[in-house]
């Protein structure tokens, strides 16, 4: 099958778990390191997702309700669960990271509950009968298939409160009409149509969707970024 057919197809069939994991095993454990080298872009994209959270009726003001319990999937240094989750959001975070040094410093951060350190696709709940009020996975998912997509976020829908429970996706979207390989990290920018198909996939409901605003950088090209929140379907 030629390049671009495959790109097409399954472009997802070129991720490698291993080159993967070798690429972020070389990164710095710092904002810089998680961002590419734009840790300015921390401060809007935390404004972005507070205020996305706040349209869910999620925060500490009034009218909000603050989560009991969350999980955040490819937590890195946990720059969004101290900056966003533990500010406000939710009383107790879980997290999940494959790569050990970065989540280091979470050892003993008041508010952390446990860590997997584990890539997502190898995580199960590991208590029975653990609910979360609020799921949020932020830039990681291109580094699973889309079949572990998929396995990855019908785990989360069963661990999700029945009670308004909720998943947020916050993912760079591909923008030439297609999914995209980055050989870098192997991984994958899906398009926003193939996160809406894996989302239906894994018996999930778009109950809101938003473009993050703010990420014009002079000199830098930066992919439009989405954030979707996501129920059960049924």
């Amino acid at each position: 099958m030629a390049d671009d057919e495959l790109s097409l197809e399954n472009v997802d069939s070129r991720i490698s778990r291993a080159d993967g994991r070798k690429y972020w095993e070389g990164i710095d454990a710092t904002v810089d390191g998680m961002l590419g080298g734009l840790p300015h872009v921390t401060r809007v994209d935390i404004r972005g997702s507070r205020n996305f959270l706040a349209k869910l009726g999620i925060g500490s003001k009034p009218g909000q309700r603050v989560a009991a319990s969350a999980l955040e999937g490819g937590a890195g240094i946990g720059r969004v669960t101290e900056g966003l989750l533990l500010d406000g959001i939710a009383q107790e975070v879980d997290v999940i990271e494959p790569i050990a040094k970065f989540t280091a410093a979470l050892q003993a951060k008041l508010g952390v509950r446990s860590i997997f350190n584990m890539g997502l696709e190898d995580w199960q709940p590991s208590e029975e009968g653990v609910q979360y009020d609020l799921i949020w996975i932020q830039w990681c998912v291109g580094h699973l298939t889309d079949t572990q997509l998929v396995q990855f976020l019908e785990r989360c829908k069963a661990t999700l409160n029945p009670d308004g429970g909720v998943i947020v996706v916050k993912e760079n979207n591909a923008t030439v009409g297609q999914d995209e390989f980055d050989d870098v990290d192997s991984s994958v920018t899906r398009d926003d149509g193939t996160f809406r198909r894996i989302f239906a996939d894994a018996g999930l409901r778009l109950v809101q969707a938003e473009l993050q605003k703010g990420f014009q950088v002079p000199g830098a090209s930066l992919l439009p970024v989405r954030m979707y929140a996501l129920r059960p379907a049924q």
